[in-house]
């Protein structure tokens, strides 16, 4: 059980009108967020950093957001964040031969030397201690200008709060992502663990 039990979706309509995001980019609103509208403020403040952190505004795209969200979310642990991203990357249209082998980003032919280099910072990033290194910075900066640099911290730092907010709350996962989950990475281990 969770450590804190969500809310209704009703419970605060200002939240639920913020959280329609949600039902685009999972097609649900996460149980996470239904947690955190116990505190409003809280839950308003993390779905206004989401959007802005997702939104794109250079080449880094939704689906490639997605998937450094994965690496990062696997990097941590959480199991209920690595569902939601790979359902995410999914439904953002990340190409099915990429889904399946996100396991093997470094070496499978479905992800190019750009794609590599964000995914190893979003591996290195999410260590503790932090694994950045000055190799890694100049392989980032080889294929990615600075304001998709931030782009890609952003999504690596939203994912360290996600990760941490839902390995410790023990978010229950919703039937959605367990679906993605179980389509594209039980195959490699990953299982429901506390989330249930």
């Amino acid at each position: 059980m969770p450590l804190v039990k969500p809310l209704s979706p009703e419970a605060n309509l200002e939240v639920k009108e913020l959280a329609e995001f949600f039902n685009e980019t999972l097609g649900f609103c996460p149980n996470s967020v239904l947690t955190m509208q116990i505190r409003p403020e809280v839950a308003s403040a993390f779905i206004g950093l989401n959007k802005a952190v997702m939104e794109n505004h250079g080449t880094v795209t939704s689906a490639l957001k997605r998937m450094i969200a994965w690496v990062s979310s696997n990097a941590a642990g959480c199991r209920y964040c690595q569902a939601h991203a790979i359902r995410a990357a999914e439904r953002y249209g990340a190409n099915s031969e990429q889904l399946e082998n996100i396991w093997e980003y470094r070496t499978h032919e479905a992800f190019n030397e750009a794609e590599r280099a964000a995914l190893d910072f979003a591996l290195a990033a999410s260590q503790t201690p932090n694994a950045v290194d000055a190799e890694l910075e100049e392989r980032l900066q080889n294929h990615w200008d600075e304001g998709e640099i931030v782009e890609i911290l952003g999504v690596i730092s939203l994912f360290g709060y996600l990760n941490r907010w839902n390995d410790s709350m023990g978010t229950s996962i919703e039937a959605g992502a367990i679906e993605s989950a179980e389509k594209y990475l039980t195959k490699n281990g990953w299982n429901k663990g506390k989330h249930n």
